[in-house]
This record gives structure tokens, sequence and C-alpha cells, in this order.
């Protein structure tokens, strides 16, 4: 069985889509539609902006979408049986599942983008990858601290965790005591932790309003880490996950359970090849850009 992955915040990438563009007339009505959608020349950003432009949450978030929307267009095939993705990347997963409508998941993914990035302005926050510690130590060593929380659960021996600035960096000294790798992360907040509380409010009132019909294959989503068909359901999770930890390691060993064993990953970079592999290397893992 197969899965289709999408990546979330972090892949993106400096002339990211360009070569779709130049070379698909399917790519470039995609992308200048999302122009349209977007109010503003995104792919300028994509194609000809610098890394540090493209690190920014409200350009970040719907570059990734759409880049991942477009390789999957093009690569379209119906020889899959579920998806999940990392993050941001669940709205890719929603709306390759044919649950959104490819405008409505970026205007969705606009107003994630734009709320997690007034809510990080709101009060100093970041995050920071622990590497090399058990889930259990990690989940123990922030339980004793005062805002810091697991954030994304990546792979065993890799956590990020969120907080406020000072807090985040009174746990790295902490976690190297112990014996981790603790490396501070280049992000815009804290995200996946209650600091994005208000974001959370914005992005779930859009989300009860738009217009989300049954996907066509079942989606395996962050906050739980279950597979789901219930639009109701999946309405809830995607919203949760803002503030929740992403299940990324659970998720796959959910699926590896459900007899899935070929990932292929559908968007820029391949961080999430590496992940299944470090989650169990007996996975079958490929690019979207090969196999699709």
């Amino acid at each position: 069985m197969k899965a289709i992955l999408f990546p979330g915040q972090g892949s993106q990438q400096v002339g990211m889509g360009k070569e779709l563009y130049e070379t698909s007339d399917l790519a470039k009505k995609i992308f200048n539609m999302s122009n349209e959608v977007l109010g503003y020349d995104i792919t300028d950003v994509m194609f000809n902006g610098t890394i540090e432009e493209l690190k920014k949450t409200d350009i970040t978030q719907p570059a990734i979408f759409i880049h991942s929307y477009v390789l999957f267009k093009i690569n379209k095939t119906r020889d899959f049986d579920a998806l999940a993705g990392h993050s941001l990347g669940e709205f890719s997963a929603i709306t390759c599942a044919e649950s959104l409508l490819f405008e409505e998941g970026l205007e969705l993914v606009l107003v994630r983008a734009r709320a997690m990035q007034k809510a990080c302005k709101l009060i100093d926050t970041t995050m920071a990858a622990i590497l090399g510690l058990e889930d259990e130590i990690v989940d123990n060593i922030c339980s004793g601290m005062i805002d810091v929380v697991p954030a994304n659960y990546n792979c065993p021996g890799q956590i990020v965790i969120s907080g406020s600035v000072d807090s985040i960096n009174e746990a790295c000294s902490v976690f190297k005591e112990n014996g981790a790798k603790a490396i501070p992360l280049s992000v815009g907040g804290a995200f996946h932790s209650h600091f994005m509380d208000s974001a959370k409010i914005e992005l779930e009132d859009a989300v009860m309003k738009a217009n989300f019909k049954p996907p066509i294959r079942p989606i395996y989503q962050n906050f739980d880490a279950s597979k789901h068909l219930d639009i109701e359901v999946i309405k809830n999770n995607v919203v949760n996950q803002l503030t929740s930890p992403v299940l990324w390691t659970q998720t796959i060993n959910n699926m590896i359970n459900d007899n899935i064993n070929s990932y292929i990953e559908c968007g820029p970079g391949r961080v999430l090849q590496g992940l299944v592999k470090k989650i169990n290397r007996n996975m079958n893992v490929l690019s979207n850009e090969i196999c699709l």
C-alpha cells in the first residue's frame, strides 16, 4: 500500500517551482491562479526571492502549499491509499484529497500563516530541536519547565520543542546536561504550542466557514495520528494541531501498522523521506518528482 506525504514549513528552497512554471502549462496556470487568489505576486518571491524572504511565515506556508499542489497535479494518480502532511502539509493533504478546492485550501493557508505571524509578535518565542533522547525523557524534562512543550515528534531521537525564548535557552542547557544535542531553530515563534492560541481562534473561524467535502482517501492527521474520512473530525483536527504537537512518529507507525509500506513525498525537499527511514528503515521512500 502507498501513501502520499506533504512537507511543512522548513522545506522551502530558493527558486522553488521556477522550473515547473517554465516547463508545464498546467503548473503555469496554477501559479498564476495562486497570485490572483492571494492578491500578490508570490511566484516572484518563490522564483527569485532570497532565503530570508522565503522564511517569512506568510510567504513560506503558501509557497510550500502551492509547490506541493502543483507537483501533485502534474503527476496526478489515484494509485495511492492514504495521505498525510507534516503541520502545514496537512492542508496540502486535505486539498489533494479533494476535500477542498485549491483556491479554498490556499485561502485557509494564508489565514493560518498570517494568524501565526501575528501571534508570534505578541511574545518573544522560538523553537529548538532536541536530538538523541527518547521521547519519554524529553517529555519528562519539558513537564518540569515553565513554558516549554514538545511541538514535533519527528522521529525517534528527534523532537522539536516550543516556548518563550528565555525558557528555550534554559531548556537547551538542561537537555545538553542530559546528553542531548540541542539546536535553536531560526523560526518566527513557538508553533504547535499554547502561544498559538490567538491564531487558533482565527483559523477555526475560517475553517468552519470553508466548504469541506469528504476526502477521496483517508487522511492521517497530526493531532491524533489517526486516519479520518469524516469532514467534521478533519476540520476539528486541523484546527487543534495549531496548538498541539505534530505526532509524526506516531502517524507513520500507525500507517505502517495499517500495511502502508511505500511513501512518496510530494513537495519541495526530501525531509519527510528521511524521517520515515529513521522511523522504520524497511519502508520504501520515494520522491514525487520521479514516481507519481
